[in-house]
């Protein structure tokens, strides 16, 4: 099985890798999308090699995502609570798009994230997910228990 997960390095998606790959006996594809984060990109490759991904995507999404998300998304007025525009939020259906593409281009069989279920993140993977292949699974290890049960469980 291949999988294709959202890594940033972290903690979180680096516990995850490891955690997957043993789970599902899978190879993992590493994927980064730079968003315009600079710093956090520094080391992100060897990193991601070291954690025991067979390989990583690092994708430059900046024209993308201010083209096509950041701009509308001001011209909206989308505002957070009147103190802040959304553009992490705003940047997930991206990255689910972009993680996708590479799970095509991979042939793999699943996409995973971690973003919890304290938020609407992890709605945003999968509902973009789901719209742009019903048939590919999405894994959510860091999701409720309810989800992340119907994310193993696939959308066939």
């Amino acid at each position: 099985m291949k999988i294709v997960l959202a890594y940033s390095g972290g903690l979180d998606t680096s516990v995850i890798l490891a955690w997957l790959k043993e789970a599902y006996d899978a190879e993992i594809i590493g994927f980064c999308a730079d968003i315009g984060q600079e710093e956090e990109l520094k080391g992100l490759k060897p990193k991601a090699l070291r954690t025991g991904a067979s390989k990583i995507y690092i994708e430059d999404l900046r024209e993308e995502f201010a083209r096509d998300f950041i701009y509308p998304m001001m011209r909206a007025g989308a505002i957070y609570e009147g103190q802040h525009f959304l553009g992490t939020s705003i940047a997930r259906p991206l990255i689910a798009k972009a993680m996708v593409d590479i799970a095509h281009r991979e042939k793999a069989e699943a996409i995973a994230h971690g973003a919890t279920g304290k938020g609407n993140d992890q709605v945003r993977f999968e509902l973009t997910a789901a719209a742009l292949d019903p048939h590919l699974q999405v894994i959510a290890p860091g999701g409720t228990p309810r989800s992340a049960a119907c994310s193993r469980a696939g959308r066939r």
